[in-house]
């Protein structure tokens, strides 16, 4: 994947990563808006479990205002991808887990 934006602020949310996969024969390329979520106690739920119905809507809507604001809407493929991090107590890198196509905008 190509990355295209980090941490963009639009339609009134923010997107944590923005890239570009190519397209897969003669398809459109994929944009894949990845939000990045961290937690250091585990037992407040892992990074992938706050990732609720709301934060979701959020991420949606930011990512229809970017498409919309460069003219790809319905032009691309979109995917939501979601990458969890574990850290320890010094904060330093534990676990990493990337979950593509998380969840579907619809």
């Amino acid at each position: 994947m190509e990355i295209l934006e980090l941490n963009v602020h639009v339609g009134g949310g923010e997107l944590d990563l923005i890239a570009r996969e190519p397209a897969a024969s003669d398809n459109a390329p994929t944009i894949v808006f990845v939000e990045v979520r961290s937690r250091s106690d585990p037992r407040r739920g892992t990074p992938l479990e706050t990732i609720g119905r709301r934060k979701r809507a959020h991420l949606i809507r930011a990512a229809t205002a970017w498409l919309i604001e460069r003219g790809l809407w319905e032009r691309v493929a979109v995917r939501f991808d979601v990458v969890g991090i574990l850290l320890d107590e010094s904060h330093a890198r534990r676990r990493v887990q990337w979950v593509p196509n998380a969840f579907a905008a619809d």
